[in-house]
């Protein structure tokens, strides 16, 4: 097996380096990331016809075949499934710092490469772990995440993938795994999870605020909600009470119309 392993926090991301390590279990590992930060790109790939994006080959420990994309993390799962880095077999997307759950599902890149790939037949394991603390007055980013298991999280997704590679599944599979940020002993079970309308914490608001050194332009104030409580069957309520949630993914599908829809008649007169 040969699994392409990507993320959408850039080829430097320490969580990439931990989960390419370990899916190194599971069969040969190409690292195929972005060469720069794409968090929240979802599943876009830009614009291909004047975007001109670039690849070149990186040095990475322990794995072989490594490349950075100037582009997202969906483009870099495009390209190799369109035979840039050799067969692909499956896509593993991660580790991401931050739960990937509810609403932010629809936004995340990590989950957006897994569904690149799943739209090309290959199937994919999203990965993301909880970030605790973050929004505390004074604490930046790298301080949010400074303590992070990056292993935990990386033991976990070799189960799961395991699981998922013996159970032989006649679909071609997207699965969505998040990771409380806890020493795997600590952590209260795991669950098979639906995807929820509602991340972790949310942002309830926003505001424009005008800009000090352009009077034309304003800064975008974002204003975050409380923490939610939902039940441990929802993505979100198992990483809040400390569970791994797994969550497969459906794909995008057209509904049957509404039976009393007056949209058939407006169009038909058309004609």
């Amino acid at each position: 097996m040969r699994i392409l392993v990507t993320n959408d926090d850039g080829i430097e991301s320490e969580g990439l380096h931990v989960l390419a390590s370990a899916m190194t279990a599971h069969g040969d590992v190409v690292v195929v990331a972005p060469d720069s930060e794409y968090s929240g790109a979802g599943a876009a790939i830009g614009p291909l016809h004047i975007m001109d994006p670039q690849v070149h080959k990186v040095r990475f420990e322990g794995i072989a075949d490594a490349w950075a994309v100037s582009g997202a993390p969906a483009l870099c799962v495009m390209f190799a499934r369109l035979g840039a880095f050799g067969p692909v077999d499956l896509v593993v997307s991660g580790i991401n710092p931050g739960a990937n759950v509810g609403r932010s599902v629809y936004h995340s890149g990590t989950v957006g490469a897994v569904l690149t790939g799943r739209n090309g037949n290959i199937p994919g394991l999203a990965v993301s772990q909880t970030v605790d603390g973050f929004g505390v007055e004074g604490q930046g980013w790298e301080d949010a995440i400074a303590d992070q298991k990056w292993h935990s999280a990386a033991e976990i997704a070799s189960v799961v993938l395991g699981g998922l590679l013996a159970d032989h599944q006649r679909e071609v599979w997207a699965v969505n795994l998040n990771v409380p940020n806890l020493e795997v002993s600590e952590m209260k079970g795991w669950r098979f999870t639906e995807v929820g309308t509602q991340p972790p914490r949310s942002i309830t608001s926003v505001n424009l605020e005008p800009h000090p050194d352009n009077t034309e332009a304003f800064r975008v104030a974002m204003n975050w909600g409380d923490a939610v409580d939902l039940p441990i069957e929802i993505d979100t309520g198992a990483v809040v009470h400390d569970r791994i949630s797994v969550s497969f993914l459906s794909r995008i599908a057209a509904e049957t119309p509404p039976v009393d829809s007056k949209l058939a008649a407006c169009l038909d007169g058309l004609f």
